[in-house]
């Protein structure tokens, strides 16, 4: 299997400053690496704490840290793209303080529910936002090679797409999640269900398990099992445990997707030691022939945080025809997420015993 596979998004000819709204850990670990590696400016940042929002713009030479939404608004108009990287419960207040016909990136996910992320599609409709949501796997390295060995019909007709995990997640470095009603698919799995949606399309239904652990007991959820149907063809699922406590030797994060013709893995190297990590990996391999290590050109933090503000660079003056992860697009993603959440309170088929 060839090596040339596109792995990054192509940059803007003329970006514009980008003004980001948050400035959590999240932002500091990746949006602002990615956007200085990209060559993108940041202009600056709020944050509803005014310390850690200076803090930040000290740190990273920022022109402005913000004391308020507004004074953002009323200093850069639409002449920033508007980095949104707050918790779901603020997006909406966030949204309609901004100007009308801006660019955003919307952190995920979008809201806390479905009935939040129609709130907030309806919104960037009425104010005719150039808004993208940040399902940043997507445009990752090894997810972009993997997507676009799909669309060649390298592995043939899919028939496995299958996401595993067995790691030690430290929940406690995000503690606004303790309070969340539902966290692991909402928050974490949501980033495999949306690229299993960007491979093969939305699934028919979805049966799942979600549920907490005394491991971490102040989380509502940190494990997730769920089947995806595609029908008779393409099996999908996803198993997912935050909490293994046994060391590095049997940690897993790995995605695979077999076809007709071949199969590629991919190593989830951010979700080993979290959040120092590991390399990403991606392998391929045709039917019979031995397995090839595709050499990656960048890893998931921060380079696909690149990707998805290129795109929405791009789209904005022009340049590109569609968003990737647009809010309607995203919005399907979230319509997935509610059903996984509904067929977790279904009831399973008991045992016959009699």
């Amino acid at each position: 299997m060839p090596n040339k596979l596109q792995q990054s998004w192509p940059a803007p000819r003329h970006p514009k400053p980008i003004v980001i709204i948050g400035a959590g850990g999240i932002v500091r670990d990746a949006h602002l690496p990615a956007y200085k590696k990209a060559g993108l400016a940041v202009k600056g940042v709020f944050d509803i704490d005014m310390a850690r929002a200076t803090s930040l713009a000290e740190d990273w030479s920022l022109e402005r840290a913000y004391q308020s939404l507004q004074q953002a608004v009323e200093e850069n108009a639409t002449d920033s793209v508007y980095d949104l990287a707050t918790p779901p419960r603020a997006i909406a207040g966030i949204l309609r303080g901004l100007p009308e016909g801006s660019a955003v990136l919307i952190q995920k996910p979008m809201g806390t529910d479905l009935r939040g992320a129609r709130e907030i599609r309806a919104i960037c409709r009425e104010r005719q936002f150039k808004a993208a949501m940040n399902f940043q796997l997507r445009f990752s390295p090894m997810m972009m090679a993997l997507r676009g060995a799909v669309e060649k019909g390298m592995l043939g007709a899919l028939l496995e797409i299958e996401v595993h995990l067995n790691i030690y997640s430290p929940w406690r470095l995000f503690p606004f999640l303790i309070a969340m009603e539902r966290v692991e698919i909402a928050v974490h799995s949501i980033h495999y269900l949306d690229t299993i949606r960007a491979i093969a399309g939305n699934p028919k239904a979805v049966f799942a398990r979600t549920l907490g652990d005394p491991r971490a007991s102040e989380f509502a959820q940190t494990r997730t099992s769920a089947i995806l149907d595609y029908g008779a063809d393409l099996r999908a699922l996803m198993t997912i445990n935050h909490n293994h406590q046994c060391g590095r030797k049997f940690q897993s994060a790995i995605f695979r997707i077999e076809g007709t013709e071949g199969a590629m893995r991919v190593k989830l190297g951010l979700c080993y030691d979290y959040p120092k990590g590991e390399a990403d990996e991606l392998w391929s391999c045709r039917n019979g022939a031995e397995w090839q290590r595709i050499e990656l050109e960048g890893e998931w933090f921060p380079d696909a945080f690149m990707g998805v503000m290129r795109n929405l660079q791009r789209f904005a003056a022009g340049e590109d025809e569609a968003l990737f992860t647009s809010v309607e697009d995203g919005y399907q993603t979230m319509a997935l997420v509610e059903a996984c959440y509904e067929a977790n309170q279904l009831p399973g088929v008991p045992l016959k015993l009699d």
